[in-house]
């Protein structure tokens, strides 16, 4: 039997409301060391709202969020974590390797220069104006700058929106990196391939007790399948909800 994970941030009891919507609702969530934990839902079911309470850019009405056993808005958290937003701005008129450069100014161990442009595949793009690239490739830099810090937990929200197949596989291969080296990601998605069609080694894709949003619409969790019918006999990463490889 595999040995209980580190809890290495949490939602307990959770409740946030914008005005009169309730976004979250006695929400329960663990996120353990080393996993990835994809979290399904359509828009509007408070998946985002959840990573922003994570990191630290919102506070519930009610319960208690903890990162690292802290308050997620203490400095040294933020030091050992990484996001990319659904919905983010950089300046335009920067070039790629100043983004990076300044994002990894920000840390105090970040990961080499050449690792992170090769991780994101922007090799010969880093000399061209942020403003100037396509969609799929700002997502590119977006991701870049969410592993800068060599991040222990890495937040993810809804990173293959709208990418090509090029970019989402590259996206996803360093996912599988990520978690292959001990780090925690933590993705949101409303697609239902990325949440389904999957390898998993633990039971079910989320744990919600209740369902985030805590009402009708809502994803709720896949039931139970064993190993040998979601990931053969690879048992050794316990990830969750995991894409098949193309």
């Amino acid at each position: 039997m595999r040995e209980a994970q580190t809890t290495i941030a949490s939602l307990r009891s959770v409740t946030k409301n914008y005005g009169a919507i309730a976004a979250l609702k006695e929400v329960n969530l663990d996120v353990r060391a080393g996993e990835l934990l994809a979290v399904l839902g359509p828009n509007g079911a408070g998946k985002t709202t959840s990573i922003r309470l994570l990191l630290g850019l919102s506070q519930p009405g009610s319960g208690e969020v903890r990162v690292f056993g802290r308050d997620p808005r203490r400095h040294e958290n933020r030091t050992r974590v990484g996001a990319m937003l659904q919905v983010a701005r950089v300046p335009e008129t920067l070039r790629v390797r100043e983004h990076i450069s300044l994002f990894r100014s920000y840390y105090p161990d970040p990961l080499p220069f050449a690792e992170i442009v090769g991780s994101a595949g922007l090799d010969g793009m880093e000399n061209r104006l942020f403003g100037s690239l396509s969609g799929g490739e700002k997502q590119r830099v977006l991701f870049a700058l969410a592993i800068c810090g060599n991040p222990q937990l890495i937040f993810l929200d809804e990173p293959t929106v709208g990418l090509d197949v090029g970019t989402r596989h590259l996206i996803w291969q360093q996912i599988r990196k990520l978690t292959s080296q001990g780090r925690t990601v933590v993705l949101t998605t409303h697609y239902l391939e990325e949440g389904r069609r999957e390898r998993c080694v633990a039971a079910g894709f989320a744990r919600r007790s209740p369902d985030i949003a805590g009402r009708a619409g809502a994803a709720r969790a896949f039931p139970a399948r064993s190993a040998t019918e979601r990931a053969g006999t690879d048992q050794q990463q316990p990830r969750r909800c995991l894409p098949e490889d193309h």
